[in-house]
């Protein structure tokens, strides 16, 4: 995950000194587990008896509802970009998007790598303007707490690591 070099206070919790909720900051878990989710396919169909992407979703889910502590999902995230390492294209992009979505309960800002390697894999399934439906998807599914902050993130960081957010 690439950040900017001055971290944006708006992605760090209130008790760290920043502005993000608690709630805030779980929306923003269950987003990019949705946007894994939603990619989930193209791993399992590649590899199908490989669980550490779904089990990364399911801590990022299990985080938001009090059941695993940070690092635990933290770990699971781990795990589903290990999987990730030897494969190419949309399976290797998929199973990084349910990496990124675990390590949400870790660092808010992995939000966006969620969304934006899910868009990578369905651009390498399907092509680009698949990709751009899969934008508009994800815009689509924010929910409106989180919907300005999100779009805001993608504004300010789509040029220096991602270039998958259109506007």
């Amino acid at each position: 995950m690439i950040l900017p070099k001055v971290r944006d206070p708006r992605f760090t919790t209130v008790r760290r000194g920043g502005s993000l909720t608690d709630e805030d900051h779980r929306l923003l878990a269950l987003w990019a587990a949705e946007c894994a989710e939603h990619v989930l396919g193209l791993f399992e169909a590649e590899v199908p008896g490989d669980p550490r992407p779904r089990a990364a979703i399911a801590a990022a889910r299990a985080w938001v509802r009090g059941e695993v502590k940070m690092m635990e999902a933290r770990a699971a995230g781990g795990h589903a970009m290990g999987a990730a390492r030897e494969l190419r294209g949309a399976a290797r992009h998929a199973a990084y998007a349910a990496g990124q979505a675990a390590c949400v309960a870790h660092v808010a800002a992995h939000e966006l790598g969620a969304a934006a390697y899910a868009i990578k894999a369905v651009r390498a399934a399907g092509g680009e303007e698949a990709g751009r439906e899969e934008c508009r998807r994800q815009r689509e599914r924010l929910p409106a707490a989180i919907r300005e902050l999100v779009l805001d993130d993608q504004r300010l960081r789509n040029d220096i690591c991602w270039s998958v957010f259109e506007d």
